[in-house]
């Protein structure tokens, strides 16, 4: 049996942005996901999803014919999506499946789907692992996105990450201010669909000349920042910053404008995780007004 192990991502700065080529900091999480491989004599591929509460939520078998081509039965929205992903895998190697030859594999997921702290990418990174293809061009041919997802899933620091040419290049950082007990996530009790917020972005910026280069400076504040202070500040100058960008109201203003420490919208904004800056009793403000879902800093991040 084979075993493979990818993390899962939150971006601290410059969402949508790093499409485009901001610069972008990037922390991989506690929570992944893995993946187990094992041979069998049948001529399929046995897939099943396994949930954070340890369920099977989702099975399918695809068939490999003896032309190696790959087919499934099952028409429901994953399993036409995995099915893209392993043709795309089977271009990337074609020599990954063989006659008389079938593959069990079980993928396992460490935290709940509607975190978004990136089942897909986590799945895309140990499928290329498994296949010993790029995840890059995995995701490229796949679900598509600028790939700091697949750069945390195979690191274990934070992540300096930009696209230059369309290319990712990227450097290990270490992101562990003297406040960090001071930070906490806390989940928006909803989803929020990454491909549909990047549609929205793109039409947006289609005819725009973007220059990230004070975004860009941001990040590299953020990263050496060592004050909670002038934190809290970087951090309301990034979220104004990206609300203007994307015409997407501030989160602090729409639904916490009482609250006293700082706020910041995180990945696609409208759901998922934002961070929050303050004590217990600042989490103890969140519950109160019905989000239960809070982890501190150093529960989440590697």
């Amino acid at each position: 049996m084979q075993q493979f192990y990818s993390h899962g991502k939150l971006l601290l700065s410059a969402e949508y942005a790093v499409l485009d080529g901001a610069l972008a900091l990037a922390l991989p999480t506690k929570f992944g996901q893995a993946l187990t491989v094992e041979s069998t004599p049948k001529n399929a591929i046995l897939w099943k999803s396994i949930s954070s509460e340890g369920t099977v939520w989702f099975e399918a078998e695809f068939m490999i014919d003896t032309a190696l081509k790959i087919s499934s039965e099952n028409t429901s929205a994953i399993a036409v999506r995995l099915l893209q992903v392993l043709n795309a895998l089977q271009q990337l190697n074609p020599s990954l499946f063989e006659a008389q030859k079938g593959y069990e594999l079980t993928s396992t997921l460490e935290f709940p789907e509607n975190w978004g702290l990136g089942s897909s990418s986590t799945l895309i990174n140990n499928l290329a692992q498994w296949a010993q293809v790029d995840a890059f061009e995995l995701l490229e041919l796949t679900f598509g996105g600028s790939g700091f997802d697949i750069a945390c899933a195979q690191h274990d620091s934070g992540i300096l990450y930009q696209l230059k040419s369309g290319k990712p290049t990227l450097k290990p950082v270490v992101f562990s201010p003297p406040f960090l007990e001071s930070l906490f996530f806390v989940h928006r009790n909803q989803k929020q669909n990454s491909r549909d917020g990047i549609r929205a972005y793109k039409t947006l910026t289609a005819n725009q000349t973007l220059d990230f280069s004070i975004l860009d400076g941001l990040s590299v504040d953020l990263l050496n920042c060592t004050d909670i202070k002038t934190f809290e500040s970087l951090l309301e100058q990034h979220e104004r910053y990206i609300s203007d960008l994307i015409q997407h109201p501030l989160l602090k203003e729409a639904l916490f404008s009482d609250y006293k420490g700082a706020i910041k919208s995180l990945g696609a904004w409208g759901g998922d995780f934002f961070l929050a800056t303050g004590d217990t009793k600042a989490m103890a403000y969140f519950r109160a007004k019905g989000y239960s879902t809070i982890v501190p800093f150093s529960d989440m991040i590697l």
